[in-house]
């Protein structure tokens, strides 16, 4: 294992702990998942240049515009819920109740 893939699993690890251990607010949830796209951007993005296959080449475009398109998803959620709880802390959305 070269040293870069090992910095983008540990990118990648890093920010899925952060998603599992620091959930207090929407933002930091939602920051740990663009980390976490973001380390798998970079990593499908050098991976056919390492192999030199120009087949892969589209993968992380397509990537990018679901990141895109996660990230206005998710800020629409935290607008959403700022707006009826008050706050963006996560102990006060119940999914149960509308």
């Amino acid at each position: 294992m070269s040293l870069s893939h090992f910095f983008f699993y540990l990118a990648f690890i890093s920010s899925g702990l952060g998603l599992a251990f620091h959930r207090t607010h929407l933002v930091s949830a939602l920051l740990c998942l663009e980390s976490m796209m973001l380390s798998m951007y970079i990593a499908l993005s050098t991976w056919p240049i390492e192999n030199q296959a120009a087949s892969f080449t589209l993968i992380p475009v397509l990537m990018l515009s679901f990141s895109a398109c996660e990230a206005g998803t998710g800020l629409a959620i935290l607008v959403a819920s700022t707006r009826t709880h008050g706050s963006d802390h996560l102990h006060n959305l119940n999914l149960l109740q509308c």
